[in-house]
């Protein structure tokens, strides 16, 4: 089969399209044919690599997928071949006391598509048939697939982690990735004021298409005192930023007393310098979160289904041309995901 695939660990040029072994299904396994794979932020991280990571090589990403089942493993009972099914980005591996009580992002054996295994980024995948969940026919495979990691991302840091109440008031900072694209559609379904920092003026009017009662142009604002502006002085109950190094600082000066800021990524970097005088001084709670349980992965499959929460999608590429959707993810030049088609 084909697949953007890298051998080693480095930048755009480490990326390769062509063949590929195919996956076999297990005993408990189905193999997909893959008719659509979303890209995320994780993508560049797991290509570029980190101390302690070690995959088989060659190794390909993409943890969002729809597509066909082709193949089903010999314990596999309520899927057929041709059935059309979105996949769960989260595999649990293990049995413990985290997956017991449906926190199954906490376990240790908890890991993720085209991270930890070889994802969606080829013609096949081999998942668990317990990761799968049946495609409306009304729902295209590039809309079955582009909110998957993000809005499974999306829904715990606001509705578990930050427990979200109506009437509160939410800061995502930064508007055209993924993640922050379902936040601000996730933060108005749960009844809170939303504000949006964008990169631009176009971005800005996105976030305000996605539901954002207020979107900064952060190139013409300084934002965290303009959020300090608008609610009175007063700052905001929640504050998502998955940015890091750059705005971990600014995000605490917007958040109220009292307030959540919760972390769920790094892409200007993973390491900061902050003022704990502003964490104990306001009582700002920080608060990590990163993917969800099988549970919130079919709440979030039903909200895309019924049209609650939308797909954002910037653009559809063929999987040939998955470097230069690499590089277009790189270099924030999207609003929503970039989706590749095998």
């Amino acid at each position: 089969m084909k697949a953007l695939y890298f051998e080693e660990h480095g930048d755009l040029n480490v990326i390769q399209y062509g063949d590929v072994a195919d996956p076999s299904a297990g005993p408990d396994d189905v193999v997909v044919r893959v008719r659509a794979c979303a890209l995320n932020h994780l993508d560049i991280w797991v290509r570029r690599g980190w101390p302690g990571l070690k995959l088989d090589m060659p190794h390909w990403c993409g943890a969002d997928v729809a597509g066909e089942i082709v193949d089903v493993g010999r314990n596999v009972t309520g899927w057929r071949v041709g059935q059309a099914v979105i996949v769960d980005p989260g595999i649990s591996l293990t049995a413990d006391e985290y997956t017991r009580r449906g926190e199954d992002s906490l376990s240790p054996g908890y890991h993720v598509i085209g991270e930890h295994t070889r994802g969606g980024a080829a013609e096949y995948l081999a998942v668990p048939a317990a990761n799968l969940a049946a495609k409306p026919d009304g729902l295209e495979f590039p809309a079955g697939a582009a909110p998957l990691l993000v809005s499974l991302t999306a829904w715990r840091m606001l509705i578990h982690r930050a427990r979200l109440r109506a009437g509160e008031t939410v800061l995502v900072v930064g508007s055209g990735g993924g993640v922050n694209s379902m936040a601000i559609q996730i933060a108005k379904l749960a009844g809170a004021r939303v504000y949006a920092v964008a990169g631009n003026r176009l971005k800005a009017e996105k976030a305000r298409e996605l539901g954002a009662d207020v979107a900064l142009d952060r190139s013409k604002v300084d934002w965290s005192r303009e959020i300090y502006r608008l609610t009175d002085k007063r700052g905001v109950d929640v504050v998502v930023d998955n940015v890091g190094q750059a705005t971990i600082n600014q995000s605490m000066l917007a958040v109220a007393r009292g307030g959540r800021v919760v972390i769920v990524g790094n892409t200007s970097g993973p390491t900061a310098q902050i003022d704990m005088r502003y964490i104990f001084g306001k009582q700002i709670s920080l608060i990590g979160s990163t993917m969800g349980s099988h549970q919130d992965f079919r709440d979030i499959v039903k909200l895309v289904c019924t049209g609650r929460l939308k797909p954002v999608i910037d653009r559809i590429l063929p999987l040939s041309e998955g470097k230069a959707a690499y590089g277009l993810m790189e270099r924030g030049e999207m609003f929503g995901k970039v989706v590749l088609t095998p």
